[in-house]
């Protein structure tokens, strides 16, 4: 039987495998155990030059094998902080005013796969199925073509694809498309982006799509839309069963039986969190019932701290919060909770279940799982509802939240008012009719339906 070689930017720990991260984590660490094989990647550890060249760091799980390197601090700066986070992330998700391009960063960036993939060589094996993740890693294919690795060789990007006008505005685009064509199966998250790819293929590189072949750059591929999810039972077991933690019952307990927003975001500007803010600041001008009586908790765990933009982010919303905060605070009431720090993920899922709403407005995002965690997390006799964005790649199948748009200040407003005042009996329709579409896609279908694909790949 095949081995399974996961390759990532980041490599999870053993015990983050096991359910403490996130869906990547738990669903490739569930098809490795199944498998067996090699997860290889970054450490996340940047050390001396010289110490970057030391072979991998292998940990051995049962028949999983965890092998990761370090990275110098020219190799972090040029591959991870510039070409992927510089460039790749702002375009990708649309924001080309936010994204520079750096020649010695895009040949770090170059540098730095074709190392990775020289250094996963000893470890693979002739019939090894390869299962590369995410925008740090589009190179990473044609290097092992380039060093005589036959093997199937599948790609999913987690983050938007943008469309063709928007990628070309990165100088390297035809480069960029061409090391995706080295690849066997390309995944995206939604039929959106999917689109986007083969346009570009069609329009700018000469090339042919007929459904989901694809010929480009004197290769043939195959490109498929996988949506990623979650595992919703076990998510709502946990929630229910980590609702007696001390963070819960603090939480429980400051708001003082007023209603609750949830939010939870990584601190980047892609997640829409200034507008919602100014969203939550309208809901109190335009309901002054509602003032003392909902409190909007967003927790933003610092990301990417060294790069000026996110350092500027955590300003303006701190600066945000704390003026909203001026104009409606009393002496027991707080209208916003701004909380720069992690929380154990199923202490996330027991604060969800707590919440009246789930506030999940991204300007721009690949899926957004915590649409699907804050979801699952709610008790199905009294849930909570969902106010979503129109541009995260969940609403295409929570069609029964909230849908929303996150430039519209007012808009987003008038959605948490008719959230936080909709009748049970709405609730729970709404509620059984997502709840059903993550069952039907779960993270073990995502999962397996793209390695089912990679595996019947020519």
């Amino acid at each position: 039987m095949s081995r399974l070689v996961v390759v990532s930017n980041r490599v999870a720990t053993p015990t983050e495998s096991k359910g403490s991260s996130g869906g990547l984590a738990v669903g490739v660490f569930g098809a490795l155990k199944d498998m067996g094989g090699v997860w290889f990647g970054w450490s996340g550890d940047t050390v001396t030059e010289g110490a970057s060249h030391r072979p991998p760091h292998i940990v051995q799980e049962g028949n999983v094998t965890f092998a990761t390197v370090d990275l110098s601090r020219r190799d972090y700066d040029q591959y991870y902080k510039g070409f992927s986070n510089g460039t790749l992330w702002p375009v990708f998700h649309y924001r080309n005013d936010l994204a520079h391009f750096d020649r010695h960063e895009y040949a770090g960036y170059r540098r730095v796969n074709a190392w990775l993939a020289r250094q996963l060589l000893p470890l693979l094996k002739p019939d090894d199925v390869i299962w590369v993740h995410d925008y740090h890693l589009i190179p990473f294919a044609e290097e092992l073509r380039l060093a005589g690795v036959k093997n199937r060789i599948g790609y999913f990007l987690h983050i938007p694809f943008p469309a063709p006008q928007v990628i070309l505005n990165v100088p390297v685009h035809e480069e960029l498309l061409k090391s995706l064509s080295c690849y066997d199966v390309v995944g995206f998250q939604t039929d959106e982006d999917e689109q986007a790819f083969q346009d570009y293929i069609v329009r700018h590189a000469h090339g042919v799509a007929k459904g989901r072949d694809v010929q480009a750059y004197g290769r043939k591929l195959r490109t498929g839309v996988y949506r990623i999810g979650v595992f919703p039972d076990e998510i709502a077991d946990q929630a229910a069963r980590y609702a007696k933690r001390k963070e819960v019952r603090e939480l429980r307990t400051s708001v003082e039986n007023r209603k609750l927003v949830m939010s939870v975001d990584r601190l980047d500007y892609s997640k829409g969190i200034v507008e919602r803010f100014k969203a939550f600041e309208q809901l109190l001008e335009s309901s002054p019932d509602l003032q003392n009586q909902v409190s909007l908790v967003q927790i933003a765990p610092p990301t990417r701290s060294d790069v000026a933009t996110y350092q500027q982010i955590r300003r303006t919303l701190e600066y945000e919060a704390g003026r909203i905060n001026g104009r409606f605070s009393g002496l027991n009431y707080t209208p916003i909770r701004y909380l720069n720090r992690r929380y154990d993920r199923w202490v996330l899922m027991s604060l969800f279940r707590l919440a009246q709403v789930g506030f999940v407005t991204p300007l721009r995002d690949g899926m957004n799982l915590v649409a699907k965690e804050y979801v699952a997390a709610q008790d199905p006799d009294d849930p909570g509802v969902l106010v979503l964005s129109r541009f995260a790649g969940a609403a295409a199948e929570l069609d029964a939240a909230l849908i929303v748009n996150p430039h519209d200040i007012a808009g987003m407003a008038e959605a948490l008012i008719r959230g936080l005042k909709m009748p049970l009996d709405e609730r729970r329709e709404r509620h059984q009719s997502m709840l059903a579409a993550l069952r039907t896609n779960d993270l073990g279908v995502w999962r397996d339906t793209f390695l089912r694909d990679l595996k019947a790949s020519a």
